[in-house]
């Protein structure tokens, strides 16, 4: 078995951790059950180009029992999990990945999947699809799934321009996925991975969450429990109002650099906080970027401008300007909630690699029959995911009366 990761001798650890994510994980435990039973993915080969954690441990895991011949790397360079890859291997699973890997080794470890001849792709930012379309034309899988939100902005990008030449299913647009995934695992695992890189008080403190998406929002609410004065930048006017209606202050980058004392990006765009912004920031504000892109902060720009750099803590990074203000950057300005913790919970995750198992089922049922282009997994399969998740918490779910029913159906019953 070919692999590339950084210690085997961890192998034990990560075992650990797997099983203590797969406690947390009932549904995809569901799944994984009935796949054990049925080999829905019996035969087929599943490249996945996702963050190597004991959550996506978890999910190769159950794709295995289901049959298919799994490879793994990185979506991320920070992301890996060393214990966790080498856990996959011990089992068998063919991993490349190695934390803090540098862009070379990264697109290989990506050629690594596809040299498998995957049927089956998974991504997590659409690199894998990218270098599918523009570097390994010869391989035609019956289709792909998309975990993230900027992934699938890419993908809608390429169906516009007519490039894409395979199904995708936007796992991100699942309900299951996006309302909770993107809202309560990014709003916790933000703030988790600033707190670890600089164990400040948010309380009190002046939190600018740059972008009010499923993200974006779950951030805000965070820092808000937690005390901070929250304010929302965004060039959206549906958004921005839903974030002044919320209770937050809503201004430009400008007017609240001067006044933040923690930044956080998630936007999926490009330099949305640049020079023009930090020129006008105070002495030891932290900069942090929750979106997937390490491209959202004008780093270079700022890079540029320091007359001293320094490693201040553990993923924190200190820029000294010749005006001798300090602005403090964490994880390299790569996706916080990964490179300065351990990402979402797998409580979260759970229902989002469920989505991911149960799209690749639907892709191989359906293979050969749908066209190239963006799909979403049918409402049904997505409330089943609610369905399982619910019972795990012990939650009851009401049931239509028959009268409710008809009501409901029917028109003819007014005031």
């Amino acid at each position: 078995m070919d692999y590339d990761i950084a210690d085997p001798g961890l192998a034990d650890d990560g075992a650990r951790r797997v099983a203590w994510a797969g406690r947390r994980m009932p549904v995809l435990a569901t799944i994984r059950e009935r796949f054990r039973r049925e080999r829905p993915l019996e035969g087929r080969r599943v490249g996945a180009c996702l963050h190597v954690t004991a959550e996506t441990a978890n999910l190769m895991l159950a794709l295995r029992d289901g049959g298919a011949d799994v490879a793994l790397c990185a979506s991320n360079p920070l992301s890996t999990q060393d214990d966790v890859a080498a856990a996959l291997v011990a089992e068998g699973i063919p991993v490349f990945a190695v934390r803090g890997e540098d862009a070379d080794r990264y697109y290989r470890h990506i050629h690594a999947v596809l040299d498998v001849k995957p049927d089956i792709t998974m991504d997590d930012g659409a690199d894998l699809v990218t270098v599918l379309h523009t570097e390994r034309t010869e391989l035609a899988p019956i289709g792909s799934t998309e975990e993230t939100t900027t992934g699938v902005i890419r993908l809608r990008a390429m169906a516009e321009d007519g490039t894409l030449r395979l199904p995708v299913v936007a796992v991100n647009d699942s309900a299951t996925k996006h309302l909770f995934d993107n809202r309560y695992g990014t709003g916790q695992s933000a703030l988790d991975g600033i707190l670890r890189a600089s164990n400040i008080l948010l309380a009190g403190s002046h939190v600018v969450v740059v972008g009010y998406g499923d993200c974006g929002r779950g951030v805000a609410d965070r820092a808000d429990g937690m005390g901070a004065k929250v304010i929302v930048v965004e060039v959206d006017p549906i958004r921005a109002l839903a974030a002044a209606m919320d209770g937050y202050e809503v201004m430009t980058a400008r007017d609240a650099a001067p006044i933040g004392d923690v930044f956080i990006t998630v936007t999926g765009n490009k330099h949305v906080l640049r020079m023009e912004h930090f020129e006008r920031m105070k002495d030891g504000a932290i900069l942090a970027n929750a979106g997937h892109f390490d491209i959202e902060l004008d780093l270079d720009a700022l890079g540029k401008a320091a007359v001293a750099r320094r490693p201040i803590r553990a993923n924190l990074d200190e820029y000294e300007l010749a005006d001798g203000r300090r602005l403090l950057v964490a994880a390299e300005g790569r996706l916080v909630n990964l490179g300065a913790a351990e990402g979402h919970p797998a409580d979260v995750m759970d229902m989002s690699f469920s989505n991911q198992a149960l799209a690749a089922e639907w892709l191989v049922g359906r293979a050969g029959s749908l066209e190239p282009k963006i799909y979403t997994l049918p409402a049904e399969l997505d409330e089943e995911v609610a369905r399982i998740k619910l019972e795990s918490m012990g939650a009851g779910l009401e049931q239509l009366t028959e009268e409710q029913e008809r009501y409901l159906s029917g028109w003819q019953e007014g005031t």
